[in-house]
């Protein structure tokens, strides 16, 4: 994957998106677009060549294509018209919102998702990640809103392997927007960024098949919130990108902000990569289920009634840059 200084309008960018290869390039607008990583004359790769005038250029014979996906300068015959080239160019969605790049292989059938602190001055935002799990996408995701599992995949961290709390009772709606859970409170011997205990009160939403968010409430007016994407590279491979939006602690520094993340983004890599099947079980008769994975369970059977295990008609990949949104 690749940060936003990685797509510029000099040096197109090789990515993977459930199993295809990609390239993102942006044109001479400083627009993204997200294109099959292919040349349609003699099946070079696009990632490899380069962004001349606002056009993609092939490494192999120099071939240029404008964001149209026409062909428009051919060097070995530069007076003739040149071929065309729509039918063997193959040009998927990207838009950039909330400092991510997001492709879509198909025609999307769901809006870009939520961040409700992206624009509130409040709330300070770090990115983190990316980090890569060899793991299903959706196993990742389902482990993101588990609240049950604190106190032993992040023992002493989020929650107390030797005094486990049992999970209270809570509600899952499900909307046009997605799934959300009521709160779920638990206790955290260091529950936040600042290495303090605190009773976590946790309202998880899911808002695509890849794509969900928390809003943890440590205090009356104290949130810590986490928008989450996990990019589906193959069936057993994702990379997890990451916001963190918090309004307290401004004397926290980016090192401590990431160290927790990283941390505890490790302990859950270690534990979703071990899981089996590696896809997620959309029949619920596969697993057991007991209340504490209510939240999960709705989200297995919302995909379900998507028709889901892995689309690629939603937006799946997030790619972490930095200017205003561009929509193609």
């Amino acid at each position: 994957m690749a940060r936003s200084a990685d797509v510029n309008t000099e040096s197109p960018k090789a990515i993977r998106l459930l199993g295809e290869d990609l390239v993102l390039w942006r044109d001479a607008n400083n627009v993204v677009h997200a294109w099959k990583d292919y040349c349609g004359h003699r099946g070079a790769r696009l990632s490899l060549g380069c962004v001349k005038q606002g056009h993609i250029e092939c490494p192999y014979h120099g071939w240029r294509y404008n964001a149209d996906g026409e062909c428009t300068f051919v060097p070995a015959h530069p007076d003739k018209a040149t071929p065309s080239a729509r039918r063997l160019v193959f040009r998927h969605h990207a838009q950039e919102k909330y400092g991510f790049i997001w492709a879509c292989l198909d025609e999307p059938s769901r809006p870009l998702p939520p961040f409700p602190e992206w624009e509130k001055t409040a709330f300070r935002k770090e990115f983190a990640g990316p980090y890569h799990y060899k793991a299903n996408a959706l196993r990742a995701l389902e482990n993101f809103i588990d609240a049950s599992h604190f106190p032993f995949v992040h023992a002493n961290l989020n929650g107390l392997p030797d005094a486990p709390e049992p999970i209270k009772k809570y509600d899952v709606t499900r909307d046009d927007s997605g799934v959300h859970s009521s709160e779920i409170s638990v206790f955290q011997p260091y529950g936040d960024h600042r290495g303090i205990p605190v009773t976590a009160r946790y309202l998880y939403s899911v808002f695509n098949p890849t794509t969900a968010y928390f809003e943890k409430k440590t205090g009356d007016v104290e949130r810590f919130c986490t928008f989450f994407n996990a990019t589906p590279v193959d069936e057993d491979e994702c990379v997890i990108w990451l916001i963190v939006a918090i309004n307290f602690g401004h004397e926290l520094t980016r090192e401590q902000i990431l160290d927790r993340q990283n941390k505890v983004f490790e302990q859950d890599r270690h534990i979703v990569e071990s899981q089996r099947p590696a896809r997620l079980p959309l029949d619920q008769r596969q697993e057991m289920h007991v209340g504490s994975d209510r939240m999960g369970l709705e989200y297995r059977r919302w995909l379900r009634a998507l028709g889901e295990n892995n689309r690629s008609d939603t937006w799946q990949v997030t790619l972490a840059a930095e200017g205003n949104a561009n929509d193609r």
